[in-house]
């Protein structure tokens, strides 16, 4: 755990002529991710809301890679619209994609709703994440080998319930149900994806980082979403010793990105297979909420395992 007892992804993989797709990385684990695609020799494309935090971003990854193929995109997951502009974008520049990393998350401290007026945890982290992927999966599909990596945490042990009677959490609503929630969907979501990959060369898989001390956790100590005070005295005082660092917290990330060892499906922590909770497993869950998915995003009848283009 933290800083002493922390695994380390050992991959010596070059990845020259390979396209990756980063969210959520101008800052915490997703920049040390981007950092080391980087320096194995991949086109990282930095998904990111702020520009010009991911300008920022990049600037300190040349002063490391001075070589880096370095190339920032905007993308708001919050917005199915941002997600859908993407997409057209890079596919309209972009041939191939080998690697796509659905790293980027927000915990918030109240309910919220995103523009598309979904519950901020779950239409960000789930919802966002779900339709970037399917409107992906074409190219994905035909640059195979490929991987998809879905960033979850341990945090889904939070949530038994993905609450499709109450999409948006408006009755008895807590932030930390709400955030193992979308958690637990990334998981399940890794769960039926590795189900219709079958036959192709695309794997996927989900994982929980650790407890790592970004941007998330250091916001946790003032959050009204946080009850335990002395726990939060703890992070305030302790946090950057027996938590892991952001680097260290890339590492699970890596491994699943880089090692020929991975098994499609499967969920991961410490650049190890890893039992999440029994509802996480549930295959018939990971079904429904497929189709309720594809339903709120307006998928209407795009088929990713069939187009050959997006739309």
């Amino acid at each position: 755990m933290g800083r002493i007892f922390s695994s380390k992804c050992q991959s010596q993989k070059r990845l020259d002529g390979q396209v990756a797709i980063v969210t959520g990385c101008n800052t915490g684990i997703g920049k040390y991710t981007a950092l080391d695609l980087a320096k194995r020799g991949a086109h990282v494309v930095m998904a990111c809301r702020s520009i010009e935090r991911a300008e920022a971003a990049a600037k300190d990854i040349c002063s490391i890679v001075p070589k880096a193929e370095l190339e920032i995109m905007k993308l708001d997951l919050s917005s199915l619209e941002s997600v859908r502009e993407f997409c057209k974008e890079f596919s309209s520049s972009h041939k191939t994609l080998h690697l796509l990393i659905n790293n980027a998350g927000v915990l918030m401290n109240s309910h919220s709703v995103t523009v598309d007026g979904f519950e901020t945890h779950f239409g960000t982290n789930h919802l966002g994440h779900f339709l970037l992927t399917m409107l992906l999966l074409p190219i994905l599909i035909q640059s195979g080998p490929s991987r998809i990596i879905n960033v979850s945490s341990l945090g889904h042990t939070y949530c038994d319930s993905l609450f499709f009677d109450d999409i948006n959490m408006e009755k008895n609503y807590d932030p930390w149900t709400a955030y193992g929630r979308s958690k637990l969907a990334n998981i399940l979501f890794t769960l039926e994806l590795a189900k219709r990959l079958e036959g192709t060369e695309v794997k996927t898989v989900s994982l929980h980082p650790g407890v790592v001390y970004t941007e998330i956790s250091r916001d946790l100590v003032t959050s009204k979403a946080f009850s335990f005070i002395w726990f939060v005295g703890l992070l305030q005082k302790f946090g950057s010793w027996f938590l892991k660092t952001p680097e260290q917290g890339a590492q699970t990330t890596l491994f699943c990105a880089l090692d020929d060892s991975i098994q499609s499906g499967l969920y991961y922590d410490d650049c190890a297979v890893a039992n999440p909770s029994e509802t996480a497993k549930n295959s018939e869950l990971a079904r429904e909420l497929w189709e309720k998915s594809k339903e709120l995003v307006q998928l209407g009848d795009f088929d990713p395992f069939s187009e050959l283009s997006l739309k």
